[in-house]
This record gives C-alpha cells, structure tokens and sequence, in this order.
C-alpha cells in the first residue's frame, strides 16, 4: 500500500477533521512518514491549534512546516527542506464563498474567481514542478477533486475549478511520466469537514448524494474511505495507474437519477428534503 518508512507530503491540513489529516493518518497506519503543511502560521492557530480535537502530545507528535501555494518561492523553499519524498498529496482549494458559490453563478469579483483558481488548481502544477526533484525513483502525487462533469446548484466556480484540477491532473501525468512519476485525483462524495462548512446548502449535496448513491453515503464517516484511496495511489500497488480520476463516492457518479426503493440496501432511510426556497424579490420602488 505505501513504501514503509518513506516520506509523504500531505498538504493542505486545516484540522484533524480535515480529509488531510485523515489521509495522513492513513499513510502512517501503513508504514509511511508523513510532512503536513499548512498554509501558515495564522492558520494553524485559528484552526489547527485551537479547534483540533487533538491532546497538545498528539499535536506536538506531528511534523508540520508551513507552505503558501500561491507563492512561488515559499512552495520551492519548503521542498528544499524535505529531502526525498515517495508522494504528495494536494489537498488544497479555495472559492469565496460570498462571491463565488451560492445562488448567483454570474459576478464581477474576478480578483476573487482568480484566486480560488490560482489555490485550486494552479498551485497543483506548483507543486509538481517543484517537488519531483525529489522523487528520484519515481513517486506519486494525488489531488482531491469533486464531480466536475456534472454542475451542481451553488457550486458554481468551485465546480469550474475542479474541473481545471483534473485537466491539469491528465498534463501532468503525461509530462512527469519519464520521471516515473504518477499523477492521480480522487473524487470524493460530499465530506462533512470545516472547508465543507463553508459550501452553502452543503446539506444539500448531502441528501443528494444519499439518494443516488448505490453504496450507502455517510458524509460524517467517509474521510477514512477516502484516505485509503489516496494511500493506495500513492503506494506501490498503482504503480502503472496515472491521469486517472478515482471515484470513491458510493457510485453516485455512475447513476442516472436516483435510486429506486428496491436498489437501495436494507434499512437505508433517506431523508426528504425540500428544495431551498429563495427569498421573495423586492417590489420595485
């Protein structure tokens, strides 16, 4: 599954909650180092230090540097201190979500929808160039993405961003492939996490996914599925997988509407839910 005792970069930790750390957690169950980045020290106090769940031996255990994707030479300096890695994973995205998700896909804060672009996307490209020097055998590095083929309501540019990851997931593939170097994503289905809070109607996505999903979907108890996923690509065991997208989201991707009574499992209730309802428009004055 992972190359016992070698070194993983897991970036993008906001909390133990966060599918980052779960995936981290998972690397290390399997014989793995694991290096966390955060985005910088603010944020780690705000949501690492403050909001963890975590005992201060548990947090002061982990090894975690800070990295700021969106700037170039913070991404190269970091990679300089970590010496031979076997991965990374890229567990990082970004959309305002006043300006760029809701009820409302048209707006003007381009400066906005720039920078979800640049963290969510970009910054996959970042990494890659600076960290496969580092990966002299060969190695892996895996992106977290969600369904892009389809639009979801209030996803809006988060779901045009994810789409760019997997383009840009399938170019890396092809270039770093001479260096033995596989690229991958893994599309989750909605995980409750601090980031998903975030997400207006997240509820929504939620029910949705309970409803056409095949396996049943619990967004409070995936991350761990997800992770083992992720360990798995970036471990031996995929070596001759890469540019792929892997779905671990209960099959929702392949259904066409929802799950009838007799496909659903046994037992499996699923909650009605009632189209959110915008509020009246102003009359003129």
């Amino acid at each position: 599954m992972i190359q016992k005792d070698a070194t993983y970069v897991v970036m993008g930790l906001l909390d133990s909650d966060s599918i980052a750390y779960a995936i981290g957690k998972a690397i290390e169950k399997w014989g793995g180092k694991v290096i966390f980045t955060v985005q910088n020290e603010r944020m780690k106090k705000i949501f690492f230090d403050r909001g963890s769940k975590m005992t201060d031996a548990e947090k002061a255990r982990l090894d975690i540097r800070f990295c700021d994707v969106t700037v170039e030479c913070d991404v190269c300096n970091f990679f300089k201190t970590v010496g031979p890695i076997a991965g990374v994973v890229h567990s990082i995205a970004f959309a305002n979500p006043k300006t760029c998700l809701g009820e409302e896909f048209h707006t003007d804060a381009i400066e906005d929808i720039k920078l979800g672009f640049h963290i969510s996307c970009i910054s996959l490209a970042t990494v890659a160039r600076h960290a496969w020097p580092h990966m002299k055998d060969g190695g892996s590095i895996v992106a977290l993405t969600f369904e892009s083929r389809v639009a979801f309501p209030y996803y809006n540019w988060m779901g045009v961003n994810k789409a760019a990851l997997e383009a840009t997931v399938r170019a890396l593939a092809r270039r770093h492939g001479k260096d033995l170097i596989r690229v991958n994503a893994v599309s989750s289905g909605p995980v409750l996490t601090k980031a998903a809070k975030s997400i207006p109607h997240f509820a929504f996505l939620s029910r949705h996914w309970k409803k056409v999903s095949p396996l049943p979907w619990d967004p409070t108890g995936e991350k761990e599925q997800v992770a083992n996923a992720a360990a798995f690509l970036l471990g031996p065991y995929s070596q001759k997988i890469t540019g792929q997208v892997i779905h671990v989201d209960g099959g929702a991707s392949i259904a066409g509407g929802e799950m009838m009574p007799h496909e659903r499992p046994h037992a499996y209730v699923v909650e009605d839910e009632e189209e959110p309802v915008a509020p009246p428009a102003k009359p003129a004055a």
